[in-house]
């Protein structure tokens, strides 16, 4: 049975329909990533699922619980780190962090000492003096110091610096191993493509597609970069082949994956002395629902392509 299960989800707020019939399943022990741009609902979906928004209809379910009558409940099995956090500016970092163990029902205190230091984080100082970045590593040390089944995490790196991040991402594997499962909302798609085992890419309040990186990959077109002895001819003509062009004596095109092997075959013909096949990124296939055409892997992008977040 699915950790999270959500169901033809629906919540409006006044005129504006925030979640439009989202489906997504995250199943035990896996770390899946939730994408998507500001305003695409994964904030809202997250805070149904914490019990702190309630639907409008469609079905949500954690733990095969009701997230808004079981909230208290499901708190104790889970921890959460929001984007943007907010402290008691009368306690100190520690208080707080001990605070909020507390309220899901304790913490291993072996386990946030480790983390302060791994965080570089000073327990002493008061929140009030905290910059975004060390709020955000309160907000993560409570919750990595839990011992819980499910993490929820919306956006936990905002304002973290990338040695920070990387530490982030070590602990991330760690409670991957030690059987937990993570539900990721993030905009840094090399770190969602670096720990998740499934994605679900939303927009509008719907998800768009959902799957592993690699099923996700056949959507898009691979990047091709050839040497050969001879000059090519005839590839734009292939069937999945697109934008050939000549750079530095080398040709450049993407070919669908349904055709690589065609291609392969054409290319041998010109006598082959390098070639580079590059599947694409998360952050293309990510772009490709927002109307955007995928940049190359050389940074090409045609000059009629829209730019990101396009109509």
């Amino acid at each position: 049975m699915p950790v999270i299960s959500i169901d033809n989800l629906v919540k409006t707020f006044g005129r504006i329909r925030a979640l439009d019939g989202l489906d997504l399943r995250v199943e035990a022990g896996e770390v899946h990533g939730f994408l998507g741009p500001n305003g695409a609902g994964k904030s809202t979906a997250i805070r149904i699922l914490l019990g702190l928004l309630r639907r409008d209809s469609g079905e949500a379910r954690v733990f095969d619980a009701d997230p808004w009558r079981d909230a208290v409940h499901l708190h104790r099995r889970l921890a959460y780190v929001p984007g943007d956090v907010s402290l008691w500016p009368n306690l100190s970092g520690g208080e707080a962090i001990d605070l909020l163990g507390e309220l899901r029902g304790g913490l291993d205190k072996r386990r946030r000492d480790e983390l302060l230091q791994r965080f570089d984080l000073d327990p002493t100082r008061s929140c009030r003096t905290y910059s975004k970045g060390n709020r955000q590593k309160v907000a993560i040390v409570a919750a990595f110091s839990s011992n819980v089944e499910l993490y929820v995490l919306d956006e936990p790196t905002s304002g973290l610096d990338p040695l920070m991040e990387a530490v982030f991402q070590d602990e991330i594997r760690r409670i991957k191993q030690a059987g937990a499962t993570v539900l990721l909302s993030s905009h840094v798609l090399a770190e969602v493509e670096a720990l998740c085992d499934r994605v679900s890419i939303i927009r509008e309040g719907r998800a768009v597609e959902s799957g592993t990186l690699a099923e996700l990959r056949h959507l898009t077109r691979t990047t091709v970069i050839v040497e050969t002895a001879r000059p090519t001819s005839g590839l734009d003509g292939l069937p999945g082949v697109h934008g050939v062009r000549e750079v530095d004596g080398r040709t450049h095109l993407e070919v669908d994956p349904a055709h690589f092997d065609e291609l392969l075959g054409q290319l041998i013909g010109f006598g082959v002395r390098a070639l580079t096949s590059t599947p694409p990124t998360l952050e293309q296939l990510f772009l490709r629902h927002y109307g955007d055409e995928p940049v190359a892997a050389d940074g090409h992008r045609p000059a009629d392509a829209p730019r990101a977040g396009a109509r």
